[in-house]
């Protein structure tokens, strides 16, 4: 995702008469995003008439009452601007979602403020300084291993493309020859796009510190087929499934199935990731709703309960689980294995398509449905069959938590689709 937003630096009059006099005015950094605008004191001092408002630099020869040179007022300001827009782009990349104001002037006061890593020398090998960033920014950023992984991958990938790769031969055109290795390894393009946007941020991150002064952090953007999304295949439960799963009667032995049912089931009547789902404990249920901070965006929301979503709590009430949660959830890994299985026992067999592209080659696999069954499909389960319900997607927002009606379109494109394939059946009312 993109993040839009404008960050400028402005002079600021703290005291009156400073405007007419125009002597030493504050220079102050202004992040606007999501209709917030946040001001940000960067320490430094200028006179207006040693100021360009147009290249919001200062000019040279000014001479500051600390014996601040112009050099480095201006190289402040752009270390400012650049930890700003690596701050957004933590949110684009990794959380993919749009920042409170609370956590942009927290990250950015921590990004500014925090100690100084000792950083090697420009002159050091092109994957010491990889290895700085992600300790740095891991280190201030939290990482889960997960993401440590995918960064490392990321360093064995560039390792094994070029061992002698450095600042000076990167290249657009070496990194077009980057992509192109990526494919001969049987990547998606997909999966080639998402590797490139923590390219670009490692390079985002180089140039503010100098190892780099290249522009393939902004000029990189090489058009892959089939990363638009337009070809994302939504895997979701539609309402004749969820009755079929509601229905079904497990046999003996089969207690893990029905759990794991359950707590598909509770999401596709709420809308919860399966993350909130696990941590979901029962102060979080008030009188027919539930009211969490959600684990991936940090959002308050609250979810009004559905007869539906009432009774799975209901039936596990007098149950005590770890840590006093709601549900009997178990780990990720485990319960996607129990989905399929889940999936092929109450026979959800209908055919899916999948479609993707290596290089310009389009491939096309078709899967059962119980085969594709992840936790995440009780999610999409709600938004889908809320639309189809003509709940209004202003209205699913509030319950889900996603950041704006952007993130609905592939849901509400599925719905059209759904609309159309209906209505074609007038097409033969009458005839014989």
């Amino acid at each position: 995702m993109h993040i839009k937003r404008s960050i400028k630096f402005l002079l600021h009059t703290r005291k009156q008469g400073d405007a007419q006099s125009g002597k030493n005015l504050a220079i102050r950094m202004r992040v606007s995003f999501a209709g917030t605008a946040i001001d940000f004191p960067t320490g430094l001092n200028v006179d207006a008439e040693y100021w360009d408002t147009i290249g919001q630099h200062v000019l040279d020869g000014f001479a500051s009452k600390s014996n601040q040179k112009t050099t480095d007022i201006n190289r402040t300001i752009d270390e400012y601007r650049a930890f700003a827009n690596e701050l957004f782009a933590r949110y684009e990349l990794l959380e993919k979602r749009v920042p409170t104001p609370g956590e942009v002037k927290d990250l950015f006061n921590d990004m500014v403020g925090r100690s100084k890593i000792e950083l090697p020398d420009p002159s050091e090998s092109f994957f010491k300084v990889f290895d700085t960033f992600t300790h740095s920014m891991g280190e201030k950023n939290q990482w889960t291993p997960a993401t440590y992984t995918k960064f490392a991958s990321i360093r064995e990938h560039f390792k094994a493309f070029d061992s002698l790769l450095n600042f000076h031969t990167a290249t657009d055109e070496k990194m077009q020859e980057y992509v192109k290795y990526l494919g001969k390894q049987g990547m998606r393009n997909t999966t080639i796009a998402k590797n490139l946007a923590f390219v670009r941020w490692f390079f985002r991150w180089a140039a503010s510190k100098g190892y780099y002064n290249g522009t393939i952090h902004n000029t990189f953007r090489p058009k892959l087929k089939g990363t638009d999304g337009n070809s994302k295949e939504v895997i979701f439960l539609t309402q004749e499934e969820i009755e079929v799963l509601q229905n079904f009667q497990f046999r003996h032995r089969q207690g893990h199935l029905e759990r794991v049912r359950d707590v598909l089931l509770f999401t596709c009547f709420t809308g919860l990731r399966y993350s909130d789902a696990a941590k979901l404990t029962r102060q979080d249920i008030k009188n027919g709703f539930l009211q969490i901070v959600t684990q991936k965006t940090v959002d308050g929301i609250r979810i009004e309960l559905n007869k539906h979503a009432q009774a799975i709590l209901d039936k596990y009430k007098g149950i005590e689980f770890p840590q006093d949660k709601a549900l009997p959830v178990i780990s990720n890994v485990k319960m996607n294995q129990y989905l399929k299985e889940l999936g092929q026992v109450c026979e959800l067999n209908e055919p899916q398509r999948i479609v993707y592209f290596k290089g310009n080659v389009r491939h096309e696999e078709i899967y059962p449905k119980w085969q594709l069954l992840t936790t995440h499909c009780g999610r999409r389960s709600f938004v889908v069959n809320a639309l189809r319900l003509g709940i209004p997607a202003e209205v699913i927002i509030r319950w889900t938590g996603h950041s704006d009606y952007q993130a609905m379109k592939p849901y509400v494109k599925i719905v059209d689709e759904l609309k159309e394939q209906e209505m074609s059946k007038f097409d033969g009312m009458f005839q014989k």
